[in-house]
C-alpha cells in the first residue's frame, strides 16, 4: 500500500440512476417513487434547443415540489460548449431548494472544465448562503476526457461520481459502431468456427474504476441504449460491476430493476462476506495472518473485499 491511502468514496447508495428529460415534467412523480437510488433530472441530450429554458424551470419547480424521498437527486446541466450552461448553474442555484444534492456535468475534457463549473457554483452559493454545497458527477465522454480521466477525478473535492457515455465516447474516438453500450457485431474473436463477442469498452471502464478509486469518486457504469434487450443489460453491468463500478444507468424505467439486480450484493454473498469477516478476526486472534476459509486462502485482501460487500448490504438493509 502507497504512503498515500486511497480516501474513501461518498457513503451512498447508486446501483441504478434513472434520468428523464426536464421538459416531461409529467414523469417526475414516477420517477420519484421508483426503485432508483439516485434520479437525474436532464437538461442536455434529452432535451431540444427551444425547450431549454422551459426545462430549467420545470426542473428548478420540481426540486421542492416533489417528495423524492431518500434518492440522491441530480440534475444534469448543459456541456460547456454550449450557450445554456452558464444558465443552468446560475438558476439551478440562486432558485432550487438545497434538496438538490448533485450537478452532473457532461463531456468533461479535462481538469479545467471542473475547475470553470466550480467556480461558478462556488460564487453562486456564497451569493444565495447556500448551506449545503452541491456535489459534482461528471461524464467522459470524449478522447480527451479518457486521456485526462485521472486528472479529472482529482479535479475537485466536489467531485462524487463519474460514468462513461459510450455513444460520444465512440464518435470522439471514431469507432465503428452506432451501439451505446454493450458487445458489438464487428469486436469478437474467432475460434474453431466459432465467433466470442468481446468488450469493447472494457478498457475505458477500467481506467474509470482505477482513477476513481484512486481518488475516492464513485465509477458508475452509464447507458445500455437498447432497452428491448434485457439479457444485454445485465450482461453489460455484470461486466461493470466485475471491474468494480458501483452501478448503471436507467434511460428506461424498465432498466431500474435490472440494475438493482445486478449491483445488490445477494444473501449468499453476503453471508459468506460476513463468514469470511469472522474466520479473519478468528485467525487475529490467535496471531495469524492469514487463514483458509472453505479451502481457500483468505487474508488481508480478502477482508477488504468482503467489507465492501458488508457496506453495501447494510446500506440497502439487507
Amino acid at each position: 500500500m502507497s504512503f498515500r491511502l486511497q480516501p474513501a468514496p461518498v457513503a451512498r447508495l447508486n446501483r441504478c440512476q434513472l434520468f428523464g428529460p426536464g421538459s416531461r415534467p409529467q414523469i417526475f412523480e414516477k420517477m420519484a417513487t421508483s426503485e432508483a437510488d439516485v434520479i437525474n433530472l436532464d437538461l442536455e441530450d434529452s432535451v431540444a434547443p427551444d425547450d431549454k429554458a422551459t426545462a430549467r424551470a420545470n426542473v428548478i419547480t420540481a426540486i421542492g415540489d416533489i417528495d423524492w424521498g431518500q434518492k440522491t437527486l441530480s440534475v444534469r446541466i448543459n456541456g460547456l460548449d454550449t450557450p445554456w450552461w452558464y444558465r443552468d448553474v446560475i438558476d439551478i442555484v440562486e432558485q432550487a431548494p438545497e434538496r438538490l444534492d448533485l450537478i452532473m456535468i457532461p463531456k468533461v475534457g479535462n481538469a479545467a472544465d471542473l475547475y470553470a463549473v466550480d467556480a461558478l457554483v462556488t460564487a453562486a452559493e456564497r451569493a444565495t448562503g447556500r448551506a449545503r454545497p452541491l456535489g459534482f458527477e461528471i461524464i467522459i465522454e470524449s478522447a480527451a476526457g479518457i486521456s485526462h480521466v485521472e486528472e479529472i477525478a482529482a479535479a475537485t473535492p466536489r467531485l462524487q461520481a463519474m460514468s462513461l457515455g459510450a455513444a460520444d465516447f465512440a464518435a470522439s474516438m471514431g469507432m465503428a459502431t452506432t451501439g451505446i453500450g454493450g458487445t458489438q457485431e464487428n469486436y469478437y474473436m474467432h475460434r474453431e468456427g466459432q465467433k466470442y463477442w468481446s468488450d469493447p469498452w472494457h478498457w475505458a471502464h477500467a481506467a474509470i474504476v482505477a482513477a476513481c478509486r484512486t481518488h475516492g469518486v464513485l465509477p458508475v457504469d452509464g447507458p445500455f441504449g437498447d432497452f428491448s434487450d434485457d439479457e444485454g443489460f445485465r450482461a453489460q453491468a455484470l461486466r461493470s460491476a466485475t471491474l468494480g463500478m458501483v452501478g448503471k444507468w436507467a434511460i428506461h424505467p424498465k432498466q431500474v430493476a435490472l440494475a438493482n439486480e445486478v449491483f445488490t450484493p445477494t444473501e449468499a454473498a453476503v453471508s459468506e462476506a460476513r463468514e469470511i469477516l469472522a474466520a479473519m478476526e478468528e485467525a487475529t486472534r490467535s496471531g495469524q495472518g492469514a487463514t483458509v476459509y472453505k479451502g481457500r486462502l483468505v487474508d488481508i485482501a480478502s477482508i477488504k473485499q468482503a467489507e465492501v460487500i458488508v457496506r453495501q448490504a447494510e446500506m440497502i438493509g439487507l
